[in-house]
């Protein structure tokens, strides 16, 4: 089979021109942009899933064409590949060509920066390995305690008005309240940051302005932090071993706060929709046979926060999914469409529970890192709003419910809510506490999942090593203790004491439930 990428991409439609509103292009091949990819995302999978199979030839703004991969097997071996498929946007011969101009919109996706998620091989285990490290150093308690207490803050925003806007008003400001703390700079969350992270993945026109906003913002960080160290996420990525210039810290740091910000609040909006429209969700919830922690995977499958990810470029000439990939061409993957892959969902309606095989986070050495910090600041976030609110109903119907979407992602504009006004509750007014986690065993931050005993990171101690650095000496692994073993007194889970919410033990008497809840989510 040839390409299909016969037409000359100078010969599209200039800017604004009604052509453009067409859901194809130039060779009839259809345009992963405008109304019918904004609108009917799933419906455009599906035609290119009848006429192209698993890989199917689409067309980027300014009719760029790329490759959107379509199957689930398809999409493991796209991104388990890196021999095949670069993450190295400057492999990309559209660019190379002088097709795709500097100014593009999705410039500030493709164009190549000195991070972790453009490299393969040793330059990316060296750069992942800084923000892998400095991830594990968080304290995963303190974190959570943050979290409900800036949802707490938002909720109190609007809980005596007796309605709500879920996405303008808790969605897209918790991810945001919660990164800001994590990075060290919780003086610098206000609109204009939340907006420039909204709108830089847009292809907007002012997409490339807000990309200079943030990184305006994390270049004063990363300053102060070579001069003034503290116990936070920026400080750690600078002081590590990897010895990353102050271009990369920033890069990286911006790569984090997009990535966890974007796929984080659009989880947030999702999971809220389908717990208010989706009968499952409700009455399992109101029941106390889904917690929250389920639903947010089953969103994971559903509704994941991001639909492709933009992208990969062929190293050589070979063949994916029956069709022929030229040397230089780019790919994107299909994360949305995988998931509903019919030949691992033929039931869309099926209850995926307990079935992480999503690809919510994409595969492979480029799997999101930070996804059980998004799993976390969703879980504890909609369940502080559940509590406070527990009548929510939506405010609209659910026909009346809108969506914006682009390549990357499809996010709701607006989740009206109604709900009994109910009074402000009183938050402490200490400042934020410090992010480094104390010596415990990792691996709390999934409440879905008992927790496993594993090795603190070597680095967690100042001045060691990291786990994963030359000559580091092994750590010892704490013993489990049993998973109904008591906690003690002080309340908080002993260092061999499985992580698991104490509501979930058969039997336990409501008010038990209740107390172990709020001390869970750090009320």
């Amino acid at each position: 089979m040839t390409t299909p990428f016969h037409h000359e991409p100078g010969a599209a439609p200039p800017p604004r021109c009604p052509a453009h509103d067409l859901g194809t292009g130039p060779g009839g091949l259809r345009r992963l942009y405008g109304p019918e990819a904004e609108n009917d995302p799933a419906g455009l999978y599906d035609k290119l899933r009848a006429e192209h199979g698993t890989v199917a030839p689409v067309l980027l703004h300014g009719d760029v064409p790329a490759w959107l991969v379509l199957g689930h097997s398809e999409n493991l071996h796209l991104t388990r590949t890196p021999s095949q498929f670069s993450r190295d946007s400057r492999r990309w011969r559209a660019l190379q060509d002088g097709i795709v101009a500097p100014d593009h919109p999705l410039a500030p996706i493709f164009t190549w920066q000195p991070v972790c998620v453009f490299a393969d091989g040793a330059q990316h285990e060296r750069q992942r390995g800084a923000v892998t490290d400095s991830m594990e150093r968080i304290d995963t308690r303190g974190v959570r305690r943050h979290i409900n207490r800036f949802s707490n803050r938002l909720v109190n925003d609007f809980s005596e008005k007796g309605s709500a806007d879920l996405v303008g008003q808790f969605a897209e400001h918790l991810p945001m309240m919660v990164m800001c703390a994590i990075f060290g700079m919780p003086e610098e969350y206000d609109e204009r940051l939340v907006q420039a992270a909204r709108d830089m993945t847009r292809g907007t026109e002012t997409a490339v302005a807000s990309n200079a906003h943030i990184v305006g913002v994390l270049t004063r960080l990363v300053e102060r932090r070579r001069a003034e160290p503290a116990p936070d996420f920026a400080s750690w990525l600078v002081e590590h071993p990897a010895t990353m210039t102050d271009i990369e810290v920033v890069e990286h740091l911006r790569l984090t706060l997009i990535a966890a910000y974007e796929s984080t609040a659009n989880l947030i909006a999702n999971v809220l929709r389908m717990v208010l429209t989706d009968p499952r969700f409700r009455a399992r919830l109101s029941g106390g046979h889904m917690t929250v922690p389920e639903a947010v995977e089953q969103t994971l499958w559903d509704e994941p926060p991001f639909t492709a990810v933009f992208g990969r470029w062929a190293v050589g000439d070979t063949e994916l999914g029956g069709q022929q990939i030229k040397a230089g061409d780019a790919l994107l993957v299909g994360i949305a469409p995988a998931n509903t892959d019919p030949t691992v969902r033929p039931d869309l309606t099926a209850n995926m529970e307990g079935n992480r095989a999503h690809l919510a986070f994409s595969g492979g050495p480029h799997e999101c890192p930070g996804q059980d910090i998004g799993r976390a600041i969703a879980d504890v976030g909609v369940d502080a709003l559940l509590m406070r609110l527990p009548d929510l109903e939506l405010g609209v119907q659910e026909s009346e419910l809108r969506w914006v979407g682009n390549i990357m992602s499809r996010h709701l504009v607006e989740l009206p809510v109604k709900f009994a006004p109910s009074p402000q509750q009183k938050l402490d007014s200490d400042p934020l506490s410090v992010m480094a986690r104390a010596t415990r065993p990792a691996g709390d931050w999934e409440i879905s999942s008992p927790a496993r005993p594993v090795p603190e990171p070597a680095h967690s101690v100042a001045g060691t090593q990291p786990a994963h650095a030359p000559g580091a000496a092994p750590q010892p692994r704490p013993v489990a203790a049993p998973a109904d073993a008591p906690a003690p007194e002080t309340g908080e889970p002993g260092p061999g004491t499985a992580v698991v919410p104490r509501q979930r033990r058969p039997g336990a008497p409501a008010r038990l439930r209740q107390a172990v809840s709020r001390w869970w989510n750090g009320y």
